[in-house]
């Protein structure tokens, strides 16, 4: 069995290389003898899948796993996104919930994520307790067969995504979106978000793009980031669509486009929501952002009166936060998203939609929303490269940056600290710079901002060429 270890969301892996039938049943009987020692009475599971290869034969083996072990399974009846596995366990008031997906990884690799009872992603405790588990299980001890299962009523086909969208209809004014007279492009990136906006507005209303089943993605990772999204901006521009929104491969990821074609990053989505619920909705509460998110949160926490907190990267650590406080918008430079009002989980379709509401409610078009925030809070422009290196060299960049304290200058801006909450970040006076690297494939990520574009471009590459892992 390879090594079953689990990253910033969940366990992934190549498919027919460690994630195989075999490690999926292990690992899910892991998180079931888990569950069953937190509870006294049956465990209830519920079982989610994205779109890719053989997504829903890897879900009814889980259900297997897990049935055998004595746990309930409810199984979604179809290919759905993450937040909606993570709003149905907690409406169903079930023990956990589980999606095997890979995210955004490339179409080569799947996995395995595991949901709390309050619909958002597992705390490093519970990770750990799982983990624990892992070597526990009898490898050779036969599963038994789904129809055995079901003969038990120990797992139960559920319509999850219907249920999920009405949940949405629930929170977003879709009258005044239907009502707007705009188009919306989405681009689905061939993942779980297929169809979804065109449910919630109208065929008419939405131009869809890569809403089709296709587990290869055409070969581009379904991460929804600029360099993806070549075909979103023409799209927009194309057809004359106010706004272009696009998800990853389980939908609980964020990327989007103003009406000129333009990429609006998750910082200013971030930004935008902040304003849009405190000054539209009249809503309070903690900011709560990762550690590469961008500093304008810090400028618009004072300006309002907000508290603010930092974490390390990964929305396992934002979740808790929300649950155990008053949090009005949590969130990642990786375009995960939560607000207040709803599951304390990343769902890239509710946030990209409230950003459209937004727009609406306003009457203003995107780029002008963008523009104002700049204009008030300042500049800030932000830059990241995920660098593909071997191990060694990668490892010799964070070794030289513990060992010496992290670089002094960088691109002409001297640093004033270090901080190492996850990774290496270097502050100046008007810019920092973040190395890390990646907790599920073999990248070192580099990140800026600064008060130019170019600025925090020049950042990073200094970075890179001063560290040798170009």
């Amino acid at each position: 069995m390879a090594k079953i270890t689990f990253g910033t969301d969940g366990w992934r892996a190549i498919i027919g290389e460690a994630f195989t039938y075999d490690n999926l049943a292990i690992i899910a009987q892991a998180t079931a003898r888990w569950l069953r020692k937190q509870h006294d009475h049956t465990p209830e599971v519920l079982i989610g899948y994205d779109a890719r290869f053989q997504g829903a034969a890897f879900a009814r083996h889980a259900a297997r796993a897990f049935g055998s072990e004595g746990v309930r399974v409810v199984l979604s009846d179809a290919i759905v996104t993450t937040p909606a596995v993570s709003w149905a366990t907690k409406h169903y008031e079930l023990d956990a919930g589980i999606v095997v997906t890979a995210s955004h990884n490339p179409p080569a690799y799947n996995g395995f994520k595991i949901k709390g009872p309050y619909g958002g992603p597992a705390t490093p405790a519970m990770i750990r307790d799982v983990e624990e588990e892992l070597d526990t299980v009898d490898h050779d001890a036969p599963l038994q067969s789904y129809e055995a299962l079901d003969r038990d009523g120990l797992v139960e086909l559920r319509d999850v995504r219907s249920a999920y969208l009405a949940e949405l209809g629930e929170l977003l004014d879709l009258d005044a979106l239907k009502s707007w007279g705009q188009k919306v492009a989405h681009d689905a990136m061939f993942g779980a978000s297929q169809g979804h906006i065109v449910q919630l507005l109208s065929a008419t209303q939405v131009v869809e793009l890569h809403a089709e089943h296709n587990p290869g993605f055409h070969g581009v990772p379904p991460e929804p980031i600029a360099k993806h999204l070549s075909g979103l901006a023409q799209c927009v521009t194309e057809f004359g669509c106010a706004v272009g929104l696009a998800n990853d491969g389980d939908g609980d990821r964020i990327g989007m486009f103003d009406e000129n074609g333009r990429f609006v990053s998750s910082h200013e989505l971030l930004a935008l929501l902040v304003q849009y619920l405190h000054q539209d909705r009249g809503l309070s509460g903690s900011i709560v952002k990762t550690f590469s998110t961008t500093h304008m949160l810090d400028k618009m926490a004072d300006a309002y009166g907000l508290p603010i907190e930092t974490t390390p990267i990964g929305f396992k650590y934002i979740a808790p936060k929300i649950i155990e406080g008053d949090v009005l918008v949590g969130g990642e430079e990786s375009g995960g998203i939560a607000v207040k009002g709803h599951v304390p989980e990343r769902d890239g379709i509710y946030i990209g939609l409230l950003i459209v509401e937004m727009m609406v409610k306003r009457g203003q078009p995107l780029s002008a929303l963008v523009a104002a925030l700049h204009e008030e809070f300042g500049p800030h422009h932000t830059f990241r490269i995920d660098l593909h290196t071997s191990e060694e060299k990668k490892q010799a960049a964070l070794d030289r940056l513990e060992a010496e304290g992290g670089l002094d200058t960088i691109a002409g801006h001297t640093i004033r600290s270090l901080d190492t909450l996850d990774g290496f970040k270097h502050r100046a006076d008007d810019a920092w710079l973040l190395v890390r690297p990646s907790g599920t494939e073999p990248v070192l990520r580099v990140y800026s901002e600064a008060p130019t574009a170019e600025a925090a471009e020049a950042l990073v590459r200094d970075a890179i060429d001063q560290l040798g892992v170009g």
